[in-house]
């Protein structure tokens, strides 16, 4: 009886001694296997992985930024060609209406300037004559009402200063009487349109009179004398 129970205690512990190396073995195995788990070399290329996403981030952010900038500068540049079209579109609207009759009334003028010659032609006083050169005068009265009516206005500068971008000169004359380079005659008088030049009054202007010209005009005074004496 005795020798059994021994030999059942000696297996026993036997048993435990293997029991027990094989719990030290799985637990050398499980801290190994956790050691290659938090590797340091692993946990590096990680880090470098996610350094290089953010550097690429950053710049897909400042490339995201410059294109939104370029385009923001398109529409800016658009939107001042916009309003700069349609501030050109509303000013050839308000020409279109201001001088859309300016070719009509060129070729009105030729009409309006025969009146006028043949009013100054008419200078005989037979009764025939004189009643065209009434209804010439008429005929003018009513142009020159129509033309107020469209801001057609004439110029006829006599005696006002000679001004080159409404009147052109066609002679000069020398003139004792008024200032240099005023108007003493007009051939053809001019119009404007709603401000705008039609045709330059055709003038005579006046210039200085040289002193040669001016002594040459003086009465000699012996002559006078003579005369007084006479």
């Amino acid at each position: 009886m005795s020798n059994n129970h021994g030999t059942s205690d000696e297996k026993s512990d036997s048993e435990l001694i293997d029991e027990v190396l094989e719990q030290v073995g799985e637990e050398r195995a499980i801290n190994e296997e956790s050691t290659d788990e938090f590797d340091p070399g692993v946990l590096d290329a990680e880090d470098e992985q996610q350094q290089v996403s953010i550097e690429e981030l950053q710049k897909q952010l400042t490339l995201a930024n410059q294109k939104a900038e370029e385009n923001w500068d398109k529409l800016v540049r658009c939107q001042a060609e916009m309003n700069n079209l349609k501030r050109r579109t509303q000013k050839d609207l308000e020409n279109a209406h201001k001088y859309g009759l300016e070719k009509f009334a060129k070729e009105l003028l030729s009409v309006i300037d025969s009146l006028e010659l043949g009013i100054q032609a008419s200078t005989s006083e037979v009764p025939e004559v004189v009643s065209l050169r009434e209804g010439s005068e008429l005929t003018i009265k009513q142009f020159e009402a129509v033309f107020a009516k469209f801001n057609i206005e004439a110029i006829n500068p006599i005696g006002e200063p000679f001004n080159p971008e409404l009147h052109q000169a066609m002679t000069m004359q020398p003139s004792a009487d008024v200032e240099p380079n005023t108007v003493l005659n007009v051939f053809q008088k001019g119009y404007v349109l709603n401000g705008r030049l039609l045709r330059p009054a055709m003038v005579v202007v006046s210039q200085a009179v040289k002193p040669s010209e001016v002594q040459s005009n003086k009465p000699d005074d012996d002559s006078v004398n003579l005369d007084e004496q006479a």
